[in-house]
């Protein structure tokens, strides 16, 4: 149950949610509710015949599996899928299911009812006819809608429905895409707005736009004209499907797929209905004739070449007369299917060594080649685009880059990408390109003001055109953003990290190496944070960044020079030195709270399981993987399951072989949490460690929890020596189980080598007896030993080459 007031709103309580309409968005949604620890409801309708297994069983129509197969059917299938939709499968059981004809009158126990049924009007209506028949007073309903106007669908409803009616448009896959766009109706409550607005946020980590009731709203209107210009230009320029994807991918700040790999995923018939739609009803838009499909998409749209969903579209999986599976590429001058080709492009290849997302893309906006030429047309036909949407489907810029970036997963939104490239630079380039700009754009210009957002106070401000000045964002006063306060509150800083003033006496350690990479440089800088904290009296430390990963662990290019130098007794230091660093966190004299977020591997994991508390992102994704480079965690990680496993069993006196075969496992199989949730179930997060739904709030929580342990009165832990092990009877058991995996070929040679060099770890060595004692320092030599025996292994250099070369573990 959740309960929360906004400053507008009185109390509102979300214990239980209806959704109807399983199907893929209804099923996932319902999941996401559940991930909020939302009691579900989730109906659809009944099927009108028997299939084949029913009718082997010998069921009726009647029958209640028969009555509720659809929506049981699109539930499983949905928590069987990946991406996973649930933090955490054992969450399903607060999702109840049933049919409309049986379990309608359920909704009258729910405070919210969501409608998720097929994108037509007239069954919309039908839907909330039944709604407003069984629903309570004052319960909220909204429509999942991607397009179809609210004031359409409350036609026919009461006064009192239409005040709780709104539009939430999720984005597929809901638990991943963080927008949320929230489109009132003409009669909807504003402080019923204002409490979804501040739910979304809050319990659903979502990235929160208020939309006008335009048609598709603001990210499909806008990313759907982007992908309209792509279309034009590929003809135009003479681009290949393959080099649109790569000059629409990272390289400009967007998701690896590109576009039409990203039109694949989505399907085409679905592009082309919201382009239909837009055409049809935006008389006045200006850029409309480009909402006309080119040839090859209707001829693509005949064929039902439409994507992954019919197995074709501009990419087709096939294999080759060897079996093995390739990827063909759609030719689009003679729609027929061809090998993929590499990109030719020299902007695109220069770009690669750019790591500054605004130096790369003002360096192709400028390139000169067929690369250059296409990143400047069609950003400059978005930035023109988005400069004449405002007020018609948002009253604010900073609305716009919202939902672009949290619907599409852009880096940067359409006006903070125009700030990047430089918005009077660009003037004359439209006017070339026959485009016309925002007549607000110029006024603002004109007025001296060159930039349509800045930093003020630590402060995110934006371009307000009503008042034509810069004003907050909203929404964002309660985040903590290290870019908007790094200039100003750096007390230490190198090139791979930085030591931040939070205040209210708390400082951050921020990574910023490549990758977060945990090298030298962090190394000192932790020691340097903590010196500082503690000399300067600081109530508590975080270890937080923004950056895409919090850590993907150890700079192994730097540890494989030293084992091909031979240089051990650097090595021996430079893993000392890191499981110091580790115990560092542990024993600092005031609270240390590390933030992780998105990946969180190998040394980052381990710097996160010797914090006093975590507070991690919910989509946080951590594990030990050393084992993919030939090595076990030497950073003090498996030192930390050893003292886990036997902190979690010491009150019954018993430490369990099972627990500890399940830690060697996870271990031995680099296994990665795919959401905080499961991290707590492998006891990588302990149970008062928190979790972030919404990741903006990480940084300013885990401050939070600092000050919290503080002035309850905080006393620094000593290193321990209290732990007990079980030693060589336990290490037999171990050892007859990894054996067990190598015989069955689950495991090579080489990995069951490393696995016995976890479990001696885990056991505390070869000791005998089963009451010994040691301490953690103790731990941390073996692990230490064990660690450097392996880097010393031909094998493992060959791993961690491989890795380094591709980016994928060998197993060897």
């Amino acid at each position: 149950m959740t309960t929360l007031k906004t400053n507008n709103f009185a109390h509102r309580t979300i214990s239980k949610i209806a959704v109807l309409g399983s199907g893929i968005m209804g099923s996932r949604i319902a999941c996401h509710f559940a991930n909020a620890g939302v009691q579900v409801l989730l109906l659809d309708i009944v099927p009108r015949e028997l299939d084949a297994k029913e009718q082997a069983k010998g069921l009726t129509l009647e029958h209640p599996m028969v009555r509720n197969r659809l929506v049981n059917t699109a539930l499983q299938t949905a928590i069987k899928g990946r991406p996973a939709p649930l933090y955490d499968k054992a969450d399903a059981s607060l999702i109840e299911t049933g049919n409309f004809e049986d379990d309608f009158e359920k909704i009258a126990d729910c405070d919210w009812i969501l409608e998720a049924v097929v994108e037509r009007l007239d069954i919309k209506q039908l839907i909330f006819e039944k709604v407003e028949k069984y629903r309570k007073p004052g319960s909220i309903v909204t429509s999942n809608t991607s397009g179809i106007p609210i004031h359409m669908i409350a036609q026919g409803r009461s006064e009192e429905f239409r005040q709780h009616l709104a539009g939430t448009h999720f984005f597929n896959p809901p638990r991943y895409l963080r927008l949320l766009e929230i489109i009132p109706g003409p009669d909807t409550d504003p402080d019923l707005v204002d409490f979804l607005m501040h739910y979304g946020d809050l319990h659903l980590g979502k990235t929160m736009v208020r939309c006008k009731d335009t048609p598709a709203f603001i990210a499909n209107r806008v990313g759907v004209f982007a992908m309209s210009r792509i279309f034009q230009l590929v003809d135009e320029l003479g681009l290949t499907i393959e080099e649109v994807d790569r000059l629409t991918g990272p390289a400009t700040g967007k998701p690896k797929t590109g576009s039409f790999r990203l039109s694949d995923l989505v399907g085409l018939d679905t592009t082309h209905k919201v382009m239909a739609g837009i055409y049809q009803n935006c008389p006045d838009d200006e850029a409309k004739e480009g909402f006309v499909p080119p040839a090859y998409v209707e001829q693509m749209v005949e064929k039902k070449w439409l994507g992954d969903k019919t197995q074709q579209g501009f990419y087709k999986k096939t294999k080759d007369e060897n079996g093995n599976r390739v990827i063909l590429s759609l030719d689009l001058n003679t729609l027929e299917y061809r090998p993929n080709q590499k990109p030719q492009i020299p902007s695109l290849g220069a770009a690669k060594g750019i790591d500054d997302l605004g130096d790369r893309i003002r360096h192709l906006f400028h390139a000169q080649d067929k690369g250059g030429i296409f990143t400047q047309k069609s950003y400059l036909a978005l930035f023109a685009y988005v400069s004449n949407r405002i007020p018609e489907i948002a009253d604010d810029l900073y609305q716009i880059d919202d939902a672009v970036r949290a619907g599409f997963g852009w880096d940067k939104g359409p006006f903070e990408t125009w700030d990047m490239i430089g918005l009077e630079k660009t003037l004359e380039l439209f006017e070339a390109e026959g485009l016309t700009i925002g007549t607000w754009v110029k006024e603002m210009l004109a007025a001296g003001i060159t930039s349509f957002y800045q930093v003020k106070d630590g402060q995110s401000c934006y371009y307000n055109i009503a008042s034509k000045s810069y004003q907050p964002i909203p929404g964002r006063e309660s985040f903590i953003l290290l870019d908007n306060i790094r200039e100003g509150n750096t007390v230490w800083s190198n090139s791979d990290a930085s030591v931040i003033d939070l205040g209210e006496g708390v400082l951050n350690i921020e990574f910023h190496s490549k990758m977060n990479t945990l090298g030298q440089g962090v190394i000192e800088a932790v020691h340097r944070g903590l010196d500082h904290a503690e000399q300067h009296g600081y109530n508590g430390v975080v270890l937080a960044n923004e950056g895409m990963d919090f850590s993907v662990g150890a700079n192994l290019a730097l540890m494989a020079m030293m084992a091909l130098d031979q240089d051990w007794d650097e090595l021996a230091l430079a893993v000392h030195q890191f499981q110091q660093t580790s115990m560092r966190l542990r024993l600092a004299s005031m609270p240390v709270v590390v933030a992780p977020h998105s990946r969180t591997l190998g040394g980052g994991c381990e710097f996160t399981m010797h914090a006093d508390q975590v507070v991690a992102a919910a989509e946080t994704y951590i594990g030990l993987v050393e084992v993919g480079v030939g090595l076990i965690p030497g950073g003090g990680g498996t030192k930390e399951f050893a003292v886990r496993a036997y902190d979690q069993y010491k009150n019954d006196g018993v430490v369990g072989n099972a627990v500890l075969f399940n830690y060697l496992l996870n271990i031995a199989t680099a296994k990665v949490a795919t959401s905080a949730a499961e991290a707590r179930n492998m006891d990588i997060l302990r149970p008062h460690d928190l979790v972030a739904i919404n990741k903006d709030r990480r940084i300013q929580q885990a401050k939070a929890a600092a000050l919290a342990m503080a002035e309850k009165g905080y006393t620094a832990p000593t290193v321990r020596k209290d732990i007990r092990v079980l030693g060589r009877n336990t290490l037999s058991t171990l050892y007859a189980g990894i054996a067990g995996m190598q015989f069955g070929h689950y495991a090579s040679k080489h990995d069951g080598k490393i696995a016995q060099k976890i479990a001696f770890v885990l056991c505390g060595g070869d000791v005998s007896g089963e009451n010994n004692v040691v301490s953690e320092q103790y731990l941390l030599d073996i692990e230490r030993e064990a660690f450097l025996s392996l880097l010393g292994e031909r094998k493992t250099l060959e791993r961690i080459q491989h890795m380094l070369k591709t980016g994928k573990p060998l197993r060897n």
